[in-house]
């Protein structure tokens, strides 16, 4: 079994999940173009029981997601690094890939890229979606 760990900029905060996530998606939401301050979020959707927090206690915003369920971000109140959106309405985390120590994972689908500014940039060999597919859990 394989285990992951993540940690924020500054090491204030640590986290670990266990196995491979469900899904790992570039999402261009406008939330996530803004938490980035880029195009896109990289995130790794993990299980909410196999993900925690190992070191310090994160900040929390929450917001209402499109499904009007909460999206509850979880960042570094000393260095501002986001960490991980717990998605209460698919019961899983959005683990941001670049906080992990050693991120072997590749994006396997590109979500809300009706989203994304004019200039982003989508990998050629991963599906694209205008919203979330049906059945996401988003």
């Amino acid at each position: 079994m394989e285990k992951y760990i993540g940690s924020c900029s500054c090491g204030d905060i640590e986290f670990c999940f266990e196995n491979d996530p469900i899904n790992t998606i570039f999402c261009y939401c406008k939330e996530c173009q803004a938490l980035t301050g880029s195009d896109k979020w990289f995130g790794l959707w993990v299980p909410k029981d196999n993900f925690n927090f190992t070191k310090g206690t994160p900040s929390t915003y929450s917001r209402n997601g499109d499904s009007g369920k909460v999206v509850n971000y979880q960042f570094c109140g000393s260095c501002s690094t986001a960490l991980c959106a717990e998605i209460t309405v698919g019961n899983f985390y959005s683990v941001s890939a670049t906080s992990l120590k050693n991120n072997k994972f590749t994006p396997k689908m590109s979500i809300y890229t009706s989203s994304a500014p004019s200039w982003a940039t989508f990998p050629s060999d991963v599906p694209k979606f205008d919203i979330l597919p049906p059945g996401m859990g988003g």
